[in-house]
C-alpha cells in the first residue's frame, strides 16, 4: 500500500511504540495523550489491514509488520527532521520542486494551486525557513529548500520501502523498483535482468528511467531512483554514493561496413586522425578512455565535431559518413550481426568497469535485493 500523503504522526507513533514497548512512554515521547496514540495506531492498522501490536499486560509487543515498518519509519522521521511537518506539506513541496511551478505541481497532484501555495507557506512557517524564492515568473528553491527536498524525498522512499515490505509479508504485490539506466546497461544487461526478474516476481513493477550519470545522480540521491546502472565513476567524487563493480566492458572502434579504415594495413596515429569522431560529451568515462587511447597511440586527441550520447543517433551518423566511434559492441549488436557496421580493436586496449550505484547506507527491500542479485547473475552468465 502506497500512501500519496502519508500521515507522518502515525508513523512517528508506530516507531515510538516499538521503541518503548509501552503506550505510556510512547505517548510521552511524541507529546500525545494515550487515547490519541492508541487511536493513531488503530488507524494505521486499518490502513495497512493488519495488526501491528499484540496488546498484553506486559505492554505492546510488535508484530512482524511493525518490526518491518518501524526502522523505515525511524529513518523517515530522521530525514524529515521536524515533528511539525505533515505528509500533505511534504507532498506539496516535493511536487512543487519537481514541477518547477505551482501550475505544474497542481497538474501533477490534482490539487489546486491555492492549496499548494497554502501547504508550502505553512511548511515554511513550521520549519522557520524560507524554502522558495522567485526569479521572474519562475520559482527557485533556496539552499534550505534544496536540503529539505532531499530529506523529504528520502523520507518518502523509506516509507514506500516499508509499506512494500509489509505488502510482501501479506502476500500482495510488493511495490516497485525504479532503475536509473545509463546507456551501456540498456543493450543487454538490464533487459535480460528485467525479463528474468519479472518472470519470478510478476507482482513487482519495474520502472526504467534513462539518462546520463549527471542526470540520474540527483534523483538517486533524492530517493526518486533506487539504483543506477552503468559505467562507474571515480570513487573520490561520490562520497555519498556506493558503487559495486559487476563486470568489465571492452569498447571497440565502430564504423560502417565499407569504411576505408577496414582496408588500412595498420591502424596507427595517422589513421586515427584521418577520420572524424563521434563521441559522448567531455567528462564522461568513455570520452576519457578515448582521449587516453589516442595519447597512448601517439596522437593528441583531435577536436570532436559531433558530441552525441544517443546510440540510435550515433548509428545513423556512422552509416552516413566516414566517422568513427568508440562504443561497446553490445550497444550495436543488431547492426554488427547484420553486417552494416564493423568493429576494429583499438590500438591500445580500453576497459571500463560497469556496475551498480546506490545511496550510501541504502537498505533494499527483499524484492529490491532480489533484483540486485538478478543483476549479478545475468552479468555472470552474459559477460563472464
Amino acid at each position: 500500500m502506497i500512501l500519496p500523503a502519508p500521515n507522518v504522526r502515525h508513523f512517528a507513533v508506530l516507531a515510538a511504540t516499538v521503541r518503548h514497548g509501552s503506550v505510556t512512554r510512547a505517548a510521552r515521547s511524541v507529546n500525545l495523550t494515550q487515547p490519541a496514540l492508541t487511536q493513531a495506531i488503530a488507524r494505521l492498522e486499518a490502513e495497512l489491514d493488519c495488526a501491528l501490536f499484540e496488546r498484553g499486560s506486559g505492554g505492546m509487543t510488535p508484530t512482524e509488520p511493525a518490526r518491518l515498518l518501524a526502522p523505515r519509519a525511524e529513518a523517515a522521521i530522521a530525514h524529515i527532521g521536524s515533528p511539525r511537518v505533515t505528509g500533505t506539506q511534504m507532498r506539496a513541496f516535493l511536487a512543487l520542486a519537481r514541477a518547477g511551478s505551482y501550475a505544474g505541481a497542481a497538474e501533477a497532484t490534482g490539487l489546486s494551486a491555492a492549496s499548494l501555495h497554502r501547504a508550502v507557506a505553512d511548511l515554511s512557517v513550521a520549519l522557520g525557513q524560507r524554502l522558495v524564492g522567485r526569479h521572474g515568473r519562475s520559482i527557485m528553491l533556496t539552499p534550505a529548500g534544496e536540503r529539505r527536498v532531499r530529506g523529504f524525498g528520502l523520507a518518502m522512499a523509506e516509507l514506500r520501502a516499508g509499506l512494500a515490505e509489509v505488502a510482501a509479508w501479506q502476500g500482495r504485490a510488493a511495490g516497485r523498483i525504479v532503475i536509473g539506466a545509463m546507456p551501456l546497461c540498456r543493450a543487454r544487461w538490464l533487459p535480460e535482468s528485467v525479463l528474468r526478474f519479472h518472470a519470478a516476481h510478476p507482482g513487482v513493477d519495474v520502472v526504467v528511467v534513462e539518462g546520463s550519470h549527471a542526470e540520474l545522480a540527483g534523483p538517486l540521491r533524492d530517493g526518486e531512483v533506487d539504483l543506477m546502472l552503468g559505467a562507474l565513476r571515480e570513487a573520490t567524487a561520490l562520497d555519498d554514493l556506493a558503487q559495486e563493480a559487476v563486470f568489465e566492458d571492452e569498447p571497440a572502434m565502430i564504423m560502417r561496413a565499407d569504411h576505408p579504415l577496414l582496408r588500412a594495413p595498420v591502424v596507427d596515429s595517422d589513421a586515427l586522425l584521418a577520420y572524424p569522431w563521434i563521441l559522448p560529451p567531455r567528462g564522461t568515462p568513455l570520452r576519457h578512455y578515448w582521449e587516453d587511447m589516442m595519447r597512448a597511440a601517439g596522437a593528441e586527441p583531435p577536436h570532436v565535431g559531433i558530441e552525441c550520447g544517443s546510440v540510435l543517433a550515433v548509428r545513423e551518423l556512422l552509416l552516413g559518413s566516414d566517422a568513427l566511434t568508440l562504443l561497446s559492441p553490445a550497444q550495436l549488436a543488431v547492426e554488427l550481426r547484420g553486417g552494416v557496421l564493423k568493429t576494429l580493436p583499438p590500438p591500445v586496449p580500453v576497459t571500463r568497469t560497469i556496475g551498480i550505484t546506490t545511496r550510501e547506507g541504502w537498505r533494499p527491500t527483499a524484492t529490491q535485493a532480489a533484483f540486485v542479485a538478478m543483476l549479478r547473475e545475468v552479468a555472470a552468465d552474459e559477460f563472464a
